[in-house]
């Protein structure tokens, strides 16, 4: 697989070449433009870390520091899952974050299915993260009708969730999952009090088992706030389209973005996309959708999107 460039002004890639050999404009505390996230209320930035990029860190030492600097950037809005690198992602925000504990929003996941195995995770992420409560404590990867029949089921994490948010350990929850929309929405049917929802949307998504086309219109009629995860299609869709493209087709999509990014140039890159982002004509997402869709080399459909149903793992 084709790894997305890491130095500085790659996601710039397509300004001709004297905009390539040009030193990419500094990005600065403020920069990052920010969406309301659904009925919360709250505004956060369109980019998100995401905390299962972490692990690309050799240390602890090193993830914080990362850490810092993209909060120093102006990021404020930092994705997290009690499982990702074996817990050491949430101790590298825990190391770093809580000193500014009230300018940034947190969110962390728990994949148990149980009121009482949720429960515990939730008091080992807190711990892990140095804080008392959860901006966003979220369902993670639900992929199955039978697991939606256990969280909703007696002694199910649902309620595990629904004390959370009482007891004041997390202000808002939601679910995430990347495998079915089908699932994505039979969770937003199921129950009408989620505040959030994680799925994966790119510029290629709407060929395969797609999530633009199945699951966001219901969210959005929901209000709730809609993150956006694979942007970067695992790094497959830089083998067709720009970094840039990436980005701006899923900021067209007026979501809020969950970027994986492992180094500060990724995260300044797309700052800099961010900061410069205007809508697109339906003609320019048409465009970016059938270049990512129809350049990808050998991979396509459910070969490209492995973590989604029924997929061929090349």
């Amino acid at each position: 697989m084709r790894r997305r460039r890491v130095f500085v002004g790659s996601a710039f890639a397509g300004l001709g070449i004297n905009g390539l050999f040009a030193k990419p404009p500094k990005v600065k505390a403020g920069d990052v433009p920010t969406r309301v996230f659904g009925k919360t209320g709250i505004k956060l930035t369109v980019l998100a870390q995401g905390g299962s990029r972490m692990d690309l860190h050799p240390d602890l030492e090193s993830a914080r520091k990362f850490v810092r600097h993209v909060y120093d950037l102006g990021i404020n809005y930092f994705d997290c899952a009690h499982a990702y690198w074996d817990g050491r992602a949430e101790e590298a925000y825990g190391g770093v974050l809580p000193e500014f504990r009230k300018q940034v929003f947190i969110t962390t996941k728990s994949g148990k299915r149980t009121r009482a195995d949720a429960e515990k995770e939730l008091e080992i992420s807190l711990k892990r993260l140095h804080t008392d409560y959860l901006d966003l404590w979220q369902m993670h990867d639900v992929r199955t009708q039978q697991e939606m029949d256990r969280i909703f089921g007696p002694n199910g994490a649902i309620e595990a969730f629904e004390a959370a948010k009482k007891a004041g350990k997390c202000r808002y929850i939601g679910f995430t999952g990347h495998f079915d929309p089908e699932i994505h929405v039979a969770m937003l049917k199921r129950y009408d009090k989620w505040d959030s929802v994680l799925m994966p949307l790119h510029a290629a998504e709407t060929s395969y088992l797609s999530f633009e086309e199945g699951t966001l219109p219901l969210a959005r009629e929901r209000g709730i706030g809609i993150q956006a995860i694979k942007v970067f299609g695992k790094g497959y869709l830089l083998r067709a389209i720009s970094p840039a493209e990436c980005l701006r087709y899923v900021l067209n999509l007026n979501v809020h973005a969950v970027a994986g990014c492992g180094t500060q140039g990724q995260m300044e890159d797309n700052i800099r996309v961010a900061k410069e982002f205007k809508p697109l004509a339906a003609e320019e997402v048409a465009a970016i959708r059938q270049k990512a869709i129809t350049g990808r080399g050998v991979l396509h459909g459910s070969e490209m999107e492995y973590w989604k149903k029924g997929f061929f793992k090349p």
